[in-house]
């Protein structure tokens, strides 16, 4: 019988990387994680622990160090890495870009230089719908690249730098996965979304108001050609996502060599407004808001065409609607209303 293959999840302790960690023991990979904390808690492992039974060996350690990377790679005989780490919130990349292409890029750059010195060969990487122009269109694989923000730049810089290195290297295998908007978290409130600063996208804003750990939710504009005036973006259950990586992990091991690029999110837009009353309905709670001014840059429909990852992954679509990822997000945010954080102590 064949041994499992052994993955490697940079940044698996993280939101999505640690969704993606439980389904990959489930469908019966060895796993290992790199992470360094920044953005995440040890207290996933043992949340990981408790849904599967099984607890990955964990490296903490910073990719942006070459000799550790290198040297656990030279340890470890991985057969596929999925990498997920990386600094991600759009205004501090504005605030501090030099810190984001350092990170994001040499980062990337050390998991590729130790690959390369390994039987490691095929790699899945965390992308994002950050790399497209602004369009209102459905964004399909071949709509035009170009970004508006640092964070966006590091995921454009990095897709380009592994196609190179596929292009020289005919025995590396990548997949560039570009997300939209991950929402959601398991079905048993054991793992979600805990950033541990003040939220940067609207979810899990929206979750902590839900909670009561903040007091409103900021509108920004409501006067775009929307169905209710409120940016409509495409959002997908975490769950989805994670299965998706799942399937595009089983396509670069099967195939073996060259780029593969696909879009996951639902294909399905909502407004700011919709989302807002969807959460009010799965928490049973009023969430005040108040209306903001425009951010500069914001379109008013952002919406994926996932078709070809669903032609492309076998069995792979999304499954779980607007409702579910809203109970499921509504029970995470209840039973743990600060995430992994302990709750401040009272004065």
């Amino acid at each position: 019988m064949a041994s499992p293959k052994h993955i490697l999840c940079t940044g698996g302790a993280g939101y999505i990387g640690s969704h993606t960690v439980v389904q990959l023991l489930e469908n019966g990979f060895k796993v290992s994680i790199l992470d360094n904390y920044c953005n995440s808690s040890v207290k996933v492992l043992d949340r990981i622990f408790e849904l599967t039974g099984q607890k990955p060996t964990m490296f903490e350690m910073d990719m942006c160090k070459a000799e550790p990377v290198a040297k656990l790679f030279a340890e470890n005989n991985f057969d596929g890495v999925i990498h997920f780490a990386g600094l991600k919130a759009v205004g501090e990349s504005v605030a501090k870009p030099i810190w984001y292409y350092e990170n994001n890029i040499v980062g990337t750059l050390n998991i590729l230089k130790a690959m390369s010195g390994s039987t490691c060969k095929a790699l899945v990487f965390s992308s994002s719908a950050t790399v497209y122009k602004p369009c209102e269109e459905p964004i399909d694989e071949e709509k035009p690249l170009g970004c508006s923000n640092p964070y966006g730049w590091t995921k454009y810089m990095i897709e380009q730098i592994l196609q190179d290195a596929a292009v020289a290297d005919k025995t590396l295998g990548v997949s560039l996965l570009r997300y939209f908007n991950p929402i959601g978290a398991h079905s048993s409130g054991k793992i979600g979304e805990s950033p541990t600063q003040a939220p940067n996208n609207l979810m899990p804003f929206v979750q902590q108001v839900a909670v009561g750990r903040r007091p409103v939710v900021n509108v920004f504009g409501n006067d775009y050609n929307t169905v209710d005036g409120t940016g409509v973006r495409d959002y997908i259950h975490v769950e989805d996502l994670a299965a998706g990586h799942i399937c595009a992990l089983n396509n670069i091991l099967k195939v073996g060599t060259g780029v593969t690029i696909h879009n996951l999110g639902s294909g399905t837009g909502y407004s700011v407004f919709q989302m807002i009353a969807a959460m009010e309905e799965a928490s049973g709670k009023k969430i005040p808001i108040n209306i903001a001014e425009r951010r500069p840059g914001d379109l008013a429909t952002v919406v994926a065409n996932a078709a070809k990852a669903k032609a492309d992954f076998d069995g792979w679509e999304t499954k779980r609607n607007l409702q579910d990822a809203c109970r499921d997000a509504w029970k995470w945010q209840s039973e743990n209303p600060y995430g992994f954080e302990d709750p401040p102590k009272a004065e």
